[in-house]
């Protein structure tokens, strides 16, 4: 069992243990209903052979790390907010574990995993590199990363304002990447590209 986490560096941990603590239920519920689309998505996206072991970063209330349980061997869920991680718990089968922890500094092993997710968790840290670093850290030789999160504009005008709404209705919200970073961060850690997809989610704004 890993030790507590120490307070995860360049991540603004208060917000986001305040936000998403105090909206748990509603979070969880929504994580629910998301599972079996994401399975799709992961299945089609990126194909698990049904051998691996998966870790899922900012697993939240378990979307992923459930979508992933019946595609491969095991899966690690890890998120810093323990009113989520308990929720995950409730639903979670046999081959699913959720451990709290810092996405910055994983406390897992160098190569732990043959698969490493993390989906709409890179926009609430303030630091993201750090977190490449991490996924790329815990893979395996010849693993596979998966990163699921929001795209900036282009324009850095129209990313600022994007980041300003953003913030105004989530303050754990930090900066929104554009894919030309996300990129960048690919590379800095060696990763190389396989695919990429972007897709378009219409949000209501009341």
């Amino acid at each position: 069992m890993p030790e507590a986490p120490n307070a995860p560096e360049g991540a603004n941990v208060d917000e986001v243990r305040a936000r998403f603590g105090s909206t748990a239920a509603r979070v969880a519920e929504h994580a629910e209903q998301q599972v079996e689309m994401v399975r799709e998505q992961l299945q089609t996206f990126v194909a698990p052979n049904g051998d691996e072991r998966a870790l899922d970063v900012g697993t939240g209330a378990g979307t992923l790390a459930l979508a992933l349980a019946p595609l491969v061997r095991e899966v690690v869920g890890v998120d810093i907010v323990p009113e989520l991680l308990e929720r995950a718990r409730a639903s979670a089968p046999a081959n699913v574990t959720f451990v709290e922890g810092d996405a910055t500094s994983l406390p897992f092993d160098t190569g732990s995993f043959d698969l490493v997710c993390t989906r709409r968790t890179l926009h609430h840290i303030a630091r993201p590199e750090l977190v490449l670093a991490e996924l790329t850290r815990v893979t395996a030789p010849g693993g596979r990363v998966f990163v699921d999160d929001q795209i900036a504009p282009a324009d850095p005008l129209a990313a600022l304002d994007l980041d300003r709404f953003e913030r105004a209705r989530d303050p754990s919200h930090t900066r929104t990447l554009p894919d030309v970073d996300f990129r960048q961060l690919l590379e800095a850690n060696s990763l190389v590209l396989l695919q990429a997809r972007h897709q378009t989610h219409r949000r209501e704004l009341d």
